[in-house]
């Protein structure tokens, strides 16, 4: 196979999440296990930290990978999803992975694959994995894809676990409460290896301390040991927490002299982690008169952060281009958007993609007016030419929606 025949084998053949939701949640680890086994564990040869958490698992992993790059090491950085290309997930020093080394590994282990009906996610954690080593890196980034606990990536032993915040999503695999969720989620943390966690609420706060004692893990609440952090390139409001759990997680890793890192390292990561690590889609402006802003967020808590930080900026007339998958729940998202805006509803091009007259008819209950298009681009250059040189576009509601336009 060729790197496109390749894609489309490990797309249309195998379970995926992003594509197909429900039906790709594997809940246990064993394929994993079973998968490191057959490439010689791979994983017990990397130094790794391990990133959990509901919201800001993608910058908070850039943001260190940047800052890392420029203390000078090698840094593996593996994430998910991406927004334009698969081989944006396995990244070193901000250098994708190469379409030879994706198609000669799914060829190479196609067969033991295809016979132990291994998941999209479960193939691409053996290849980082397996890359990382044969690269050599001196550090690597892992961030879960969802959850913790039954999560791929969590065979490995990481220098430090960071779990970024836990909000209401995925309910339908991680559980409907807070408590639940955190649970999930704190199943990264391991004996004897210390933990950050970027934010916590009432809820969260005890289920984290109660697995930190079990694991007899030293524990840091970034967000009450933080106070100052630095200017980056990520705009959006909430990089302020994403940077103090970064802040908190370098300066655990060097109380403990698991790394080096200076002052400077951590200014002038943040203020390159975009020319580092080719992040998109966070707080990104796309154009001006009119102001043209895209943003991944696409649950509540994101949300209702991003939804915000639009009201703090000066316009005539708001327009946003929104775009969800049909697993979220609409009684909880649509009542945060404003509901004196013009709506461009549109369908993001995936399966689970929500059908836009169903979005339109939903969205009308919460008094958010507006017309149905029959794609993203058409979405977008209607409120395009609808909007004056004073207006607003925002893009958003979902990671694809945002994929689309980039």
């Amino acid at each position: 196979m060729n790197y496109k025949e390749t894609l489309d084998w490990m797309f249309n053949k195998l379970p995926m999440y992003q594509t197909q939701g429900a039906s790709a949640y594997r809940k246990d680890i064993t394929n994993t296990v079973l998968l490191a086994k057959h490439l010689g564990n791979p994983e017990r040869n990397l130094k790794c930290i391990h990133i959990a958490g509901t919201n800001g698992k993608g910058s908070t992993s850039h943001l260190l990978a940047s800052v890392l790059q420029e203390a000078g090491y090698k840094v593996g950085l593996y994430t998910s999803p991406h927004l334009k290309d698969y081989r944006e997930r396995i990244a070193i020093n901000g250098i994708p992975i190469s379409e030879e080394y994706v198609t000669d590994f799914m060829n190479k282990n196609k067969p033991f694959f295809e016979a132990n009906e291994l998941s999209f996610f479960e193939m691409s954690v053996g290849l980082a994995f397996e890359y990382f080593v044969k690269e050599k890196t001196d550090i690597n980034i892992i961030e879960v894809g969802m959850g913790g606990r039954l999560d791929s990536t969590n065979i490995i032993t990481p220098l430090v676990s960071v779990i970024t915040n836990i909000g209401l999503d995925h309910t339908q695999f991680l559980g409907d409460t807070l408590e639940l969720i955190a649970f999930e989620k704190a199943g990264i943390i391991k004996p004897n290896i210390p933990v950050v966690i970027g934010e916590y609420v009432a809820e969260t706060k005890p289920v984290f301390l109660a697995k930190a004692k079990e694991t007899n893990s030293e524990i840091y609440f970034a967000s009450d040991l933080i106070n100052e952090t630095y200017p980056s390139a990520l705009l959006g409001d909430y990089q302020v927490h994403n940077k103090k759990t970064v802040m908190q997680t370098l300066k655990a890793l060097q109380d403990k002299k698991l790394l080096s890192v200076s002052e400077t390292d951590i200014k002038n990561g943040f203020l390159n982690v975009i020319k580092n690590t080719r992040l998109q889609g966070r707080w990104q402006q796309l154009g001006e008169n009119p102001t043209v802003i895209c943003d991944t967020a696409h649950n509540s808590h994101g949300l209702k952060i991003v939804l915000n930080q639009i009201q703090k900026q000066k316009f005539k007339i708001l327009h946003i281009v929104l775009g969800l998958v049909n697993d979220k729940n609409l009684e909880e998202i649509l009542p945060l958007f404003p509901q004196d805006a013009i709506y461009y509803f549109c369908k993001p091009d995936i399966l689970r993609g929500l059908d836009e007259v169903i979005l339109k008819e939903k969205a009308a209950e919460f008094n958010l007016i507006g017309q149905t298009y029959i794609s993203v681009s058409n979405a977008y250059q209607a409120a395009k030419e609808n909007a004056g040189s004073n207006d607003f576009i925002y893009i958003g509601g979902s990671t694809f929606v945002v994929a689309e336009i980039l």
